[in-house]
């Protein structure tokens, strides 16, 4: 466990939390602190059962994790500064820092989502850096304003398949590859991000959306078998 990770806590122990957390206690959610945030740890029937389910189709909320975000044309030149090594080519996430993710949606636009295990603390120290005299390189406050979903498993191409319009077959769509795209009528982001062999893919879309996008996901997943599962069984497939 990492030193981020601290002892279970419910879901209002901390004031960062899932957007729509009541949803997931209803689904009967543990949760554990991480860094500074409360997150679904595990949902209670073991955790050799969540391993199988996410190891097929599994959803869990990453959304009190950090992660932040810059729009702007110096950007490049900002985060170079900052000694942080982005691509060129747009619609791309990079790995970073100590299992950080710089995910490059246009020439002036970057999304950096923190190591899921809460060790890396890249996007706090990139917001500490950040002021209003780096030209045009304004900071976006993602950890506010969007949640951040996990999608694993062998069958999530085909639960998207549902309701996204790209094909995000493995043969079809890289790893690290990004999708600005339509998911269930909302336009989100999709990163595929693989935990070890397993596919897996971030989605990430407005705040306000969390509770609509979560049960849109859920009913897409009934027919393979898909559940909700948590930070544990997540971080236990990139072993």
């Amino acid at each position: 466990m990492s030193d981020a990770t601290q002892a279970a806590s419910g879901a209002t122990a901390t004031l960062r939390r899932a957007f729509h957390y009541r949803d997931l206690e209803k689904a009967g959610a543990t949760f554990k602190t991480v860094t500074d945030a409360s997150v679904a740890w595990s949902y209670g029937d073991g955790q050799k059962a969540e391993t199988a389910a996410a190891s097929t189709l599994g959803i869990a909320d990453l959304s009190p994790l950090p992660r932040t975000g810059y729009k702007g044309r110096d950007i490049a030149k900002w985060l170079t500064k900052q000694k942080l090594k982005v691509g060129d080519a747009s619609n791309q996430a990079y790995p970073c820092g100590k299992g950080s993710l710089a995910a490059k949606l246009a020439p002036g636009e970057v999304v950096i989502l923190g190591a899921i295990d809460g060790s890396d603390p890249l996007p706090e120290k990139l917001d500490a850096a950040w002021t209003d005299k780096n030209g045009l390189c304004f900071a976006v406050p993602r950890r506010d304003a969007s949640f951040w979903f996990m999608i694993t498993g062998t069958r999530t191409s085909d639960m998207f398949a549902k309701i996204c319009g790209v094909d995000l077959r493995p043969k079809s769509f890289a790893n690290h590859a990004i999708a600005q795209t339509s998911v269930a009528r909302s336009n989100a982001i999709i990163i595929r991000d693989d935990l070890g062999k397993v596919p897996a893919f971030h989605i990430l879309s407005d705040s306000a959306s969390a509770s609509y996008m979560w049960m849109c996901l859920l009913d897409a997943m009934q027919e393979f078998g898909g559940r909700p599962v948590g930070l544990q069984t997540v971080l236990s497939l990139c072993k």
